[in-house]
């Protein structure tokens, strides 16, 4: 008779959060990046598990720029979807990539300040933080 192996909570964390790496990783490889040569992956995780994912897209007029993070969250948000778990942002960086500006605030627009949003270097070494952290006085506070 097999032996078998009951997984704990913690590891089915561990590799949901394993999944959610390899998307954002395999997002950043649809990164149209002529001018940074600078890849971003997203994978966004809604409330009922679906799975958005999203690359950066340059433009030569640099302010017309879409990051990663923001594609995956206009792609989820022009789905009708609007009730997020997490977000995972990979970048070919040395530490884990941190969001730009814009970034932060779209998230703070669209999720709750508490969710995790789990960024991710080359090396697949992670800092997770909320979205509360990454942008803790954002315009949504003025409401």
């Amino acid at each position: 008779m097999p032996h078998q192996v009951l997984l704990s909570w913690k590891d089915e964390k561990q590799m949901a959060d394993t999944k959610l790496i390899d998307l954002a990783i395999e997002a950043s490889k649809f990164a149209y990046v002529p001018y940074s040569h600078f890849p971003i992956g997203a994978a966004l995780v809604a409330a009922d598990g679906q799975v958005f994912t999203g690359c950066n897209i340059e433009n030569a007029s640099y302010p017309l720029t879409n990051c990663g993070e923001r594609t995956a969250i206009f792609k989820a948000i022009s789905e009708g979807v609007t009730d997020f778990k997490e977000l995972v942002v990979y970048g070919e960086t040395q530490k884990p990539i941190s969001p730009c500006g814009a970034c932060r605030q779209v998230m703070a627009e669209f999720f709750k300040q508490d969710l995790p949003v789990t960024l991710v270097a080359k090396d697949k070494s992670t800092v997770v933080m909320t979205v509360g952290e990454l942008l803790p006085y954002s315009f949504t506070d003025l409401k």
